[in-house]
C-alpha cells in the first residue's frame, strides 16, 4: 500500500511539473524593448560637400599701357574705383577715359569706319547720355557730332574723331591696383594695374576634382574670422596650369566664385578662405541618421522600425552618405516612420 502511494505521488508530481512547463511555453514571448533613441525617416535633398582652399581678392590684375605721346600729369590713388566715362589717368593734362567693352580699341575712329569697335564705342556714348546718332556699327557724321559734344565736356579738342589711346576698356567698373607710373613720366608706358571692383574668390582646383565645379552651382566661403558668405561659381578657366608641390606636379584650373552680398565679406580686401563645393546631390530621397543603420548577420544593413505593434528589423539599400545622414530605400519604407538610433 505504501509503495502504491509513493508511485501515485510521483506520477502526480510529474504531471504537475509537465503542466506548469506546458503553460509557460505556451505564453507569447515578450516583445523586444524599443531602442533608447529614435528618429524619423525624412524625405528631401541630400547634399555631399567638399572643402577646398581659395583666395579672396579682386581677381587677376590687368596692366594699362599708355598709347598717347606726352607726359603723365594725373594718376588715381590705389584702391580708387573708376567707372564708365571717368578718367583712368591724364596725359598732357587731358583725360584718358574708361569705356566698357569686351575688346580694346585698336585704331583712330572717324566717319566712314565700321566694325565691332565702332558699335562698342557708340554704345558707351549712348550709355553716357549723348544723343543725335544711331548706336550701330557705323561711324557716321551724326556720330562725329556726338563725339564733339563728348570731347567738349572732357576739355578735349573737338575734332569729331577719337584718337587711338584716348579710351581704355574694361568689362565693367574697375578698382585701381598698383600705380606703376609717376607724375612726369613718359605717358607711353606702363601706367597702372586694375582689377574688377567687386571682391571674388579664386580656387585653383585640381583637374581631378573638376566634377565639383559647374557654372551656376552654389558654393559657400568661410573667412578667417569664421564668417560664412554664400557664393556661386561664375567662371571656370579653360586653361590648365601645372605647378610642382612637394616634388609632385599638380595641374589645376582657376574657378571663380562670385559673392553677391559684398558686405558679408567685411573689411577683407584679400585673405585665404575655405570654399565648400557640392560634390554630390540626391533629390527627393528618404534619409535617416547614419547611426540608425544596423549590420545584418547575412550582410548589408537594416533599420529597426518602431510602430504600435513593436519593433522589427527590415533590410534596406543604402545610397549617398552626407552630413551625418544616409539615403535609404526598400519595401515598406515611408517618410515619417520611426526608427531606432544607436546611442
Amino acid at each position: 500500500m505504501k509503495r502504491w502511494l509513493l508511485v501515485f505521488s510521483a506520477v502526480v508530481l510529474i504531471a504537475l511539473v509537465g503542466y506548469v512547463g506546458f503553460t509557460r511555453s505556451a505564453e507569447p514571448a515578450p516583445a523586444a524593448p524599443p531602442p533608447p533613441h529614435t528618429a524619423k525617416i525624412a524625405k528631401g535633398t541630400l547634399t555631399a560637400t567638399e572643402d577646398v582652399d581659395g583666395t579672396l581678392g579682386f581677381g587677376d590684375p590687368v596692366t594699362v599701357n599708355g598709347r598717347l605721346p606726352g607726359t603723365v600729369t594725373g594718376l588715381p590713388a590705389a584702391g580708387a574705383t573708376v567707372r564708365r566715362g571717368e578718367a583712368m589717368y591724364r596725359a598732357d593734362g587731358r583725360p584718358v577715359v574708361l569705356f566698357y567693352a569686351a575688346a580694346p580699341f585698336y585704331r583712330t575712329l572717324r566717319p566712314g569706319d565700321e566694325g565691332e569697335d565702332v558699335a562698342a564705342f557708340e554704345a558707351n556714348l549712348a550709355a553716357l547720355g549723348y544723343k543725335g546718332f544711331t548706336a550701330d556699327n557705323s561711324y557716321t557724321g551724326a556720330t562725329a557730332g556726338a563725339v564733339r559734344d563728348w570731347q567738349h565736356d572732357l576739355g578735349l579738342p573737338e575734332t569729331g574723331t577719337v584718337e587711338f589711346g584716348r579710351v581704355v576698356v574694361a568689362p565693367d567698373a574697375v578698382r585701381v591696383g598698383e600705380v606703376k607710373a609717376h607724375l612726369g613720366d613718359n605717358a607711353a608706358g606702363p601706367i597702372l594695374q586694375w582689377t574688377g571692383a567687386t571682391r571674388l574668390v579664386t580656387v585653383q582646383l585640381d583637374v581631378t576634382e573638376q566634377r565639383l565645379a559647374a557654372v551656376g552651382a552654389a558654393a559657400s566661403v568661410r573667412l578667417p574670422d569664421d564668417t560664412v558668405a554664400d557664393g556661386r561659381i561664375s567662371a571656370i578657366g579653360a586653361v590648365a596650369t601645372a605647378s610642382v608641390q612637394n616634388n609632385q606636379t599638380k595641374v589645376t584650373v582657376d574657378v571663380t566664385v562670385s559673392i553677391a552680398d559684398q558686405a558679408r565679406l567685411g573689411t577683407y580686401d584679400a585673405a585665404p578662405v575655405k570654399v565648400t563645393l557640392v560634390s554630390q546631390q540626391r533629390e527627393n530621397v528618404l534619409t535617416v541618421p547614419v547611426s540608425a543603420l544596423v549590420a545584418l548577420s547575412e550582410g548589408g544593413y537594416g533599420l529597426q522600425l518602431i510602430d504600435g505593434s513593436g519593433t522589427r528589423t527590415v533590410a534596406v539599400q543604402t545610397g549617398l552618405f552626407a552630413s551625418g545622414r544616409v539615403e535609404v530605400s526598400g519595401p515598406g519604407l515611408a517618410e515619417g516612420q520611426t526608427v531606432g538610433v544607436a546611442g
